[in-house]
């Protein structure tokens, strides 16, 4: 076995053993209080609400401006996939720090103005990153495993380990994923943001947070993205993420 790809199956096994862990008493207290607010919240809410971000993703997802232009070569290798990658995840994560301090610092309005850009944002990056990887984003399928790597990133540890279970077997359950859940993914999507993009919108703090929050948002899109695509060529290719690496040597 080449050094990057043993290097890349020990990052695998750590990143998936890091996605099934158990929620600390913080995440999951949060969790709870949300749960709680969200059944006070009237079912028409609710209902606005999903057909907002579902309409809003979809427009993302079949957008003429999120269309690539060309697959890379198939020549690269994984580690010039993943050195790639990281180069367009530093390009996408300045510009989500820009619109997060700009609208962090525009008072409420364009607080609330930011949760549509920077779903915009994290949309494209994922977009790329298929195409990074090999992937055709004109296929259905493969914009919906863009939707699980979305999920997967941004949601509770119940369906984290969910949607990880389904992505490791992608290959073979794909033609049997449907249609997204999609009250269930914004729901997922909300919880997860809801606390810090609330503090965005604070007269003062805003523009800091937002900045702040944005640059760790994209951050860990990146990482859950790199690993969903090495995870997804390793299966593909028929190999096992090795388990039981022993770390100490």
């Amino acid at each position: 076995m080449d050094t990057y790809r043993w290097k890349v199956e020990e990052e695998l096994f750590l990143w998936k053993r890091k996605m099934r862990k158990r929620t600390g008493l913080i995440g999951r207290t949060s969790k709870n209080v949300q749960t709680k607010v969200n059944g006070l919240i009237p079912e028409k809410v609710h209902q606005v609400i999903t057909e907002s971000i579902k309409n809003m993703v979809k427009v993302t997802l079949v957008g003429s401006n999120i269309k690539m232009k060309k697959r890379l070569p198939l020549e690269l290798n994984l580690q010039e996939r993943d050195e790639l990658l990281q180069e367009k995840l530093t390009t996408f994560r300045k510009t989500a720090v820009v619109e997060g301090a700009g609208t962090g610092a525009g008072g409420i309005l364009l607080g609330l103005a930011d949760f549509p850009l920077l779903l915009s944002i994290k949309m494209k990056f994922l977009f790329e990153a298929a195409t990074v990887y090999g992937f055709d984003t004109d296929e259905y399928e493969e914009r919906l495993y863009i939707l699980h790597i979305f999920l997967l990133a941004f949601s509770s540890e119940e369906k984290r380990k969910e949607t990880l279970e389904i992505m490791e077997h992608w290959e073979q359950q794909k033609s049997l994923v449907g249609e997204m859940d999609w009250r269930d993914f914004q729901q997922e999507y909300r919880d997860y943001i809801d606390l810090v993009k609330m503090l965005q919108l604070l007269p003062g703090i805003g523009a800091m947070v937002g900045a702040v929050a944005n640059y760790n948002l994209l951050d860990q899109l990146g990482e859950t993205a790199m690993n969903s695509y090495r995870l997804r060529l390793l299966s593909k290719n028929g190999l096992e993420i090795t388990k039981g690496i022993d770390f100490n040597n």
